[in-house]
């Protein structure tokens, strides 16, 4: 069977699972993530194993730090790679779109969030870590054109440590990862949708849903994308592939941008209204800094990823690729700006009451967690 009909197959499941109710989703989610989490942890100790030398016959430690070296063609292969880098830990905010189904969002979006950190540090910048270590730029494998699993990261370091059936495992993972960063897609994509045609700044009937609570008709559409990405892959999937990434990254790191913008306002109107910041559930630390750094660095990847189109010489396809996904954002802004005539809300204005979650209903959830035995709050912290 052609790779875009498993595709096309997959999708319709997940189209159906979001058409359900929401619980099935979370619950899918939860065992996604265990999955990512248990190879996480067993590829951690391997790669660690391999480093000290425990695996492999050899301490290997920094020796790959110094020949050929950590960083491949220097500043401009790290600029190279921001987009790439920035696309696998985009998701992250989805956090903040759940609250508006969560039963206590005062209470678990704060946890929910300083989670996050400790998460990406630790299945995230451990893992790229250990496998710096363990792997040399230079191997031939890691250039490989081949699609397949057998020349993913992971799958070398398994093989430094003699498992024979490495592909079978990273391919099984991997379609759970697929899977599961698809059924995060269309449950933000729809809500978000959702959240435009309640507020009068999308088409009414994306806030139309089912008897699950479902909208179905912003589900519909934002799982249109996908089906026009399978029909995009069965010309060239590679080419698919980078376009895609390339539009997706950057309206994350747009969306990024206009998240601080509005964490720093936010802020700026609780108190320009007079209100205590210790009655926030979540306060940021060093406030305002990581906002403006948050400001900044999004600015200078979305400007410098396409250094490279300009050289030695200038692309135009390669320029095209890494600067469209810049022009349906300004293009929606402008054209709402135009259409609805729209100003920015004043800090008196700013509405700080609607939908907030009664204290005794905070004061319920904590109790209730205090009686969950220790494994579901390790569990917790963890997916």
């Amino acid at each position: 069977m052609p790779d875009a009909a498993w595709s096309a197959i997959f999708l319709v499941i997940l189209v159906s699972i979001n058409l359900v109710s929401v619980k099935l989703y979370g619950e899918l989610e939860y065992w996604f993530a265990m999955i990512k989490i248990l190879i996480v942890i067993v590829f951690i100790i391997i790669a660690i194993c391999i480093a000290a030398g425990g695996l492999g016959g050899q301490v290997l430690g920094f020796k790959y730090w110094k020949d050929p070296g950590a960083f491949v063609d220097g500043g401009i292969g790290l600029v190279s790679v921001l987009l790439t880098a920035g696309f696998s830990f985009q998701g992250t905010e989805i956090v903040g779109i759940t609250a508006g189904e969560a039963q206590n969002p005062t209470k678990t979006v704060p946890r929910a969030i300083r989670n996050t950190f400790w998460r990406i540090l630790f299945f995230y910048i451990v893992t790229i870590f250990l496998l710096g270590l363990c792997l040399p730029s230079n191997n031939p494998d890691l250039a490989n054109t081949d699609e397949s699993a057998a020349t993913a990261s992971f799958t070398l370091v398994f093989e430094l440590a003699g498992i024979d059936v490495a592909s079978n495992i990273i391919n099984a993972v991997t379609l759970t990862s697929v899977l599961s960063a698809g059924n995060s897609g269309i449950y933000t994509c729809s809500r978000t949708l959702l959240g435009l045609a309640h507020d009068g700044n999308a088409p009414a009937f994306f806030s139309t849903t089912n008897r699950f609570g479902s909208p179905y008709w912003a589900v519909l559409f934002s799982s249109s994308v996908g089906f026009a990405c399978v029909f995009a892959s069965i010309y060239s999937a590679s080419a698919a592939f980078n376009w895609f990434l390339s539009i997706t990254a950057v309206t994350g790191f747009i969306s990024w941008w206009g998240i601080a913008v509005i964490h720093m306002r936010f802020r700026r109107a609780y108190k320009h209204q007079g209100r205590d910041l210790k009655d926030l559930p979540y306060r940021t630390f060093l406030f305002p800094i990581p906002s403006l750094f948050a400001c900044v660095l999004c600015i200078l990847i979305i400007l410098g990823q396409g250094y490279t189109a300009f050289t030695p010489h200038f692309d135009g396809v390669l320029f095209a690729t890494n600067y469209i996904g810049i022009v349906p954002v300004v293009v929606a802004y402008i054209g709402y700006k135009l259409i609805r005539r729209t100003r920015v809300i004043s800090l008196d204005d700013i509405d700080f009451d609607t939908g907030r979650i009664p204290q005794a209903d905070i004061a319920a959830e904590d109790e209730r967690e205090k009686n969950l035995p220790w494994f579901r709050k390790a569990l917790n912290i963890i997916a």
